[in-house]
């Protein structure tokens, strides 16, 4: 279980949250290849059943995905670019592992339960709004951190 010690980091700075500038093709390279991840992972999911017959996780139903994995890839593209944004200007934790937690359970619950279109836009929505929320977070923490006046050493003037 030492592989999962955050403090035992296998590269410098791991846990150092750092603003990820860069031209705009690149920014947008990640919001798919996140996106891509996420949607696959939950797709790759569902194709199998997870827990006992009478209260798991269903294995993808019958019928055509397509519409699901659409609506997710979708809600991906917004809620990483809205994660990236945010990375782009402030520090903040972690934004490709949570858009690809929310896109693989968003997914994998979809293509199991194959919910209606109400239920659907419910998830998305929840989806998009706890990515907003979590750039908000970063946001609002970096303002505070700006208006906070910083100490001054004890030998300066």
């Amino acid at each position: 279980m030492d592989f999962l010690d955050p403090s035992d980091s296998g590269a410098p700075d791991d846990d150092e949250v750092t603003v990820r500038p860069g031209p705009l093709w690149r920014h947008a390279l990640w919001v798919v290849g996140v996106t891509a991840l996420g949607v696959g992972l939950g797709w790759a999911g569902s194709l199998f059943r997870l827990g006992p017959d009478d209260y798991g996780l269903l294995a993808a139903a019958p019928g055509s995905p397509w519409t699901y994995l659409g609506a997710w890839a979708v809600t991906g593209l917004a809620a990483t670019a809205v994660l990236r944004a945010a990375a782009a200007k402030v520090p903040v934790p972690s934004p490709g592992t949570i858009a690809v937690i929310l896109l693989l359970i968003g997914t994998r619950l979809s293509l199991g339960w194959r919910p209606e279109t109400p239920e659907l836009a419910a998830m998305v929505a929840g989806a998009l709004v706890l990515a907003g929320v979590w750039a908000a977070i970063a946001l609002r923490a970096d303002a505070v951190a700006r208006k906070t006046p910083k100490p001054q050493s004890p030998g300066a003037s």
